[in-house]
């Protein structure tokens, strides 16, 4: 039997120095465990080191990538080496020129102008990329949540997806969580209504609801969750944020160049299809004028949340009535 085919270093988790790149912790912890796991997977007595960034000192490293007597393989995981010192950066530039054999070097970094130098010294060195940036997108949280699906061999509607993103937020742990539980208790495929039942109560007070009763026109109904969610902790600046998200993609749409197929409508508006038809249903009563009236009373409610205001509770109760009359004002 021939061996197996070595992996390309850029995709290979023992590569010699593996760079993750990014603030998303739960991507930067799983990429850490990747490492560790092939290591592990390769030599059940791997030797591993985490370490922040203050134990890591001049010298340090060269001490933990000493050749062995007894040759074990070792996994040396430095964090956010964006804060090492100069000194200590010295050593690692060096260490990466000529990486010791049997030793993993991951080094984790946040991907700003800190620590730059180092960031391109491993790059340089032919490191292993791996991006960990923080999901700023709904579109790329969406498929976050589609891949936890896929990879615990499930399958879920589109619109389970995105109630699953409106009912949780934007935080990848409770998602990634929320995904592993359902798809422990559920059999089948994983519909909204299944997502409804177990997340119901976040669902309803969330800022997503909010805004989709209040750029629908349904004022009561949009005041009586803005109520609920601010009353069950929901922070005021993500209401803000999702009125603003709910009226500008209505705008966008409405903006739209006319026949265009809707996928490639999709594709340009940055949602899923069927995201682009529930959004068409919602702008059904609006005017561009209502949608320019609708945007001031998102600048001023945000400026409102942010300080600009004693009461920010009053100051999203009135956007959302300004927004709810804005969207029958054709």
């Amino acid at each position: 039997m021939p061996p197996k085919a070595k992996k390309p270093a850029a995709q290979d988790p023992l590569a010699p120095c593996s760079l993750l790149v990014g603030q998303e912790e739960l991507l930067v912890d799983r990429a850490v465990r990747e490492v560790i796991d092939a290591a592990r997977a390769a030599d059940p007595d791997t030797d591993v080191r985490d370490l922040a960034p203050g134990q890591l000192q001049p010298g340090t490293l060269a001490e933990l990538t000493s050749p062995s007597l007894f040759a074990e393989r070792k996994v040396v995981v430095v964090r956010q080496a964006q804060d090492l010192s100069a000194d200590t950066v010295k050593d690692v530039k060096a260490y990466l020129t000529a990486p010791a054999e049997e030793i993993v070097l991951v080094l984790t970094h946040a991907g700003g102008a800190k620590g730059k130098g180092l960031l391109d010294a491993a790059r340089k060195a032919g490191a292993r990329e791996v991006a960990c940036a923080k999901l700023t997108r709904p579109a790329d949280r969406l498929a976050f949540v589609r891949g936890e699906f896929r990879a615990h061999g499930r399958s879920a509607t589109p619109e389970a997806s995105q109630a699953l993103v409106d009912a949780i937020g934007s935080d990848l742990r409770e998602l990634a969580s929320a995904c592993a539980q359902l798809t422990a208790d559920v059999e089948g495929t994983i519909d909204a209504s299944v997502v409804g039942r177990y997340y119901t109560g976040r669902a309803e007070a969330s800022s997503f609801a909010v805004a989709d009763r209040a750029v629908e026109g349904r004022a009561a109904e949009a005041l009586e969750t803005l109520r609920w969610a601010l009353a069950t902790g929901v922070a005021p600046v993500l209401v803000t944020s999702a009125l603003a998200q709910g009226v500008r993609v209505i705008g966008r749409l409405a903006s739209a160049p006319g026949g265009m197929r809707p996928a490639d409508l999709a594709r340009e508006l940055g949602m899923p299809p069927w995201k682009v038809d529930r959004v068409r249903q919602q702008m059904r009563g609006w005017s561009a004028d209502g949608v320019a009236a609708a945007l001031r009373a998102v600048a001023e409610a945000d400026a409102a949340v942010k300080g600009a205001s004693y009461d920010p509770a009053y100051a999203l109760e009135k956007a959302v009535v300004t927004i709810a009359r804005a969207a029958r004002s054709r």
